[in-house]
């Protein structure tokens, strides 16, 4: 699960400093093929339940699931890029925001609540502790920021599968659901909408939407639990965790 999450973690890290205004997400699409394929792993999107694709890329007001295509981003853009490789079996599954050239202070307030909104979840995560306590911790910082969280996605068990119990809701009551054991592994990948949390999908049968087409943004970790508390599998090893990321750090 190291081997798989931090590979994963570099392919976005490998992106930092090629997204820009003009480039289109099939692009981005394609590095990411050619990442895993270099180093020997294969991305667990690619061919599952029909979908085509080794990544999701999902700009603005798309909550998640978002199709590659040619369509160029442009300058101002949030887009989340989510990307699982499975690494001897093992996958390892996150997702990254990424500012597009010059962005205003609305959307990067919102990359900056959604980053909190995972982090504080993930530090809920220890023996004991319960699934719901990871929700409340996410629902309750969200919510007090004025944002709203997506109700209809949630985290997941994964491991030598992609996904797995136990659902992880971000959303929730302190107390309730599932008891944290060491040695459970699973994402919290909370979506964050500056207007209502309610969405719908697409045509395409993947690509969800925010019904009132206000910005969304999502970050995602892969964690397992210790023995003390919580091990993180997909932090950024060049500390590309959230926007604005310092090109100069990509060196």
């Amino acid at each position: 699960m190291r081997k798989a999450g931090r590979l994963a973690a570099q392919a976005l890290d490998m992106l930092v400093p090629l997204i820009h205004p003009g480039m289109p997400t099939d692009k981005i699409d394609s590095l990411l093929m050619e990442y895993a394929l270099g180093h020997g792993a294969v991305p667990a999107t690619l061919n599952y339940r029909g979908y085509r694709y080794a990544s999701c890329t999902s700009i603005n007001h798309v909550v998640c699931h978002g199709m590659p295509n040619a369509k160029p981003l442009k300058d101002g853009d949030i887009v989340n890029i989510d990307v699982t490789l499975i690494v001897d079996g093992w996958h390892g599954d996150t997702s990254r925001m990424y500012a597009v050239g010059n962005v205003k202070r609305r959307p990067e307030r919102l990359i900056e609540i959604t980053y909190k909104s995972l982090m504080l979840g993930v530090a809920a995560v220890r023996p004991g502790a319960t699934t719901g306590d990871i929700g409340a911790a996410i629902q309750r910082y969200a919510e007090s920021e004025g944002c709203s969280v997506v109700r209809d996605f949630c985290g997941h068990g994964l491991g030598r599968v992609f996904h797995d119990r136990p659902n992880i809701l971000h959303y929730g009551e302190p107390g309730e659901g599932i008891i944290l054991e060491p040695g459970m592994l699973f994402t919290i990948e909370p979506m964050i909408n500056l207007g209502k949390p309610h969405v719908k999908i697409l045509a395409d049968g993947w690509t969800a939407v925010t019904r009132d087409r206000e910005l969304s943004a999502q970050f995602e970790h892969t964690v397992g639990v210790t023995e003390t508390g919580v091990e993180i599998f997909t932090a950024s090893p060049k500390g590309f965790d959230c926007p604005p990321y310092k090109i100069d750090q990509a060196a």
